[in-house]
C-alpha cells in the first residue's frame, strides 16, 4: 500500500470554502475516475490561527496506480484551479510513503 500525503493551507476565512470544494467537487471526482488501485483519500485539518493547514492522505494498491492518478512525474501536486484559487500555499510535490503496519483495534492489521 502506498500513501500519497499533501498538505495546503488556506487563510481562516477561506478553509470552510475550500473543505466545501473537497466534498462536493474534487472528492467525488477522484471517486469517479474508478483509478485501479485507489482505495480511498482522507482528510485532516488544524488551525493555526493565522492560516488553516489540511492534509489529504491519498491510498494507493502501487506506484503504477499512483501514476494512473497523477500521471508520469507522480510526485507533481495535482491541484485544480478552483483549489488553488482557495489557497494561499500548497507543497507542489506529494510525498510518497510504502505502508509498513496497519494496526487497528481489534486486530486488524
Amino acid at each position: 500500500m502506498i500513501l500519497r500525503v499533501w498538505h495546503g493551507w488556506t487563510p481562516p476565512s477561506a478553509a470552510g470554502d475550500y473543505e466545501r470544494l473537497l466534498r462536493t467537487a474534487i472528492f467525488p471526482g477522484i471517486l469517479a475516475r474508478r483509478i485501479p488501485g485507489f482505495q480511498g483519500i482522507q482528510l485532516g485539518c488544524r488551525d493555526l490561527g493565522d492560516s488553516v493547514e489540511f492534509v489529504t492522505i491519498m491510498r494507493f494498491d502501487s506506484l503504477d496506480s499512483v501514476r494512473a492518478f497523477a500521471g508520469p512525474d507522480f510526485e507533481v501536486a495535482v491541484v485544480p484551479p478552483e483549489a488553488r484559487a482557495l489557497l494561499s500555499r500548497w507543497d507542489e510535490r506529494s510525498a510518497h510513503y510504502e505502508l509498513r503496519i496497519d494496526e487497528r483495534p481489534g486486530g486488524g492489521g
